[in-house]
């Protein structure tokens, strides 16, 4: 079948005033123009992004009330738990999460599922394995969305789940202790095109403010966690 293409016409004025201002290509600019960065700052600060320029992590929606969660179960050092998908995002959202907590002298347990055996998501057989080796706290990656069957168990064997995820909710959204997914309608979070390790790289930027306000924990800088963020990405 013949396709049709049908192409935003140029702005050939403001097409040539931003390749003239950020040295660029003209149909580099037309591109820029057409996701509607035609300011000449917002434009140069897409093309070469700092991580001062990040969205605020706390305008995710029930952003504090998991930060306040892990921060109350590192103080009680209550065993925590990383559940992540099997895919290339999950698992770097995973290592991120995991790599965080051991620096500030943390041991999580870690736990990915088998594609085959257990699919996708959290299920309930691998809750009771972390039950048994005393999680009180498990914070799910890339999943969870979808689980609200075995968010449920999980609270009735006592272990609190708080859910990073970044899938749009299809019915209705579980009972976790916190759900961290900038997917949700009513979520204030500007960028709704996060992975599964870029909404988790939220979650610890919105932590590691938090812990700075505890000085028997170490202070990471997050800059060396990037290459984990892009993979997953």
């Amino acid at each position: 079948m013949k396709k049709l293409w049908k192409l935003s016409p140029p702005n050939k004025e403001l097409q040539e005033s931003l390749s003239r201002e950020l040295d660029v290509l003209p149909v580099t600019a037309q591109l820029l123009i057409n996701r509607g960065l035609v300011d000449c700052d917002k434009a140069f600060s897409f093309l070469s992004p700092d991580l001062r320029s990040l969205h605020d992590p706390f305008l995710m929606k029930d952003m504090d009330k998991a930060v306040k969660r892990i921060a109350t179960a590192l103080q009680k050092r209550e065993k925590i738990a990383i559940y992540g998908d099997y895919d290339v995002d999950g698992v770097s959202a995973c290592a991120l999460l995991h790599l965080f907590f051991r620096e500030i002298g943390v041991e999580t347990l870690t736990c990915i599922p088998d594609r085959k055996a257990e699919g996708y998501g959290l299920n309930i057989e691998a809750i009771k394995r972390l039950a048994l080796k005393g999680a009180k706290l498990i914070i799910t990656v890339d999943c969870g969305t979808s689980n609200a069957e075995e968010i449920i168990f999980a609270a009735e064997v006592g272990i609190d789940c708080i859910v990073t995820d970044h899938h749009l909710p299809s019915d209705g959204i579980p009972p976790a202790y916190a759900i961290v997914n900038p997917m949700q309608k009513d979520c204030l979070f500007p960028f709704k095109g996060l992975s599964g390790v870029g909404v988790a790289f939220n979650l610890l930027m919105a932590l590691r403010a938090e812990l700075k306000k505890d000085s028997s924990f170490a202070n990471p800088n997050l800059k060396k966690y990037l290459d984990l963020v892009c993979i997953g990405t």
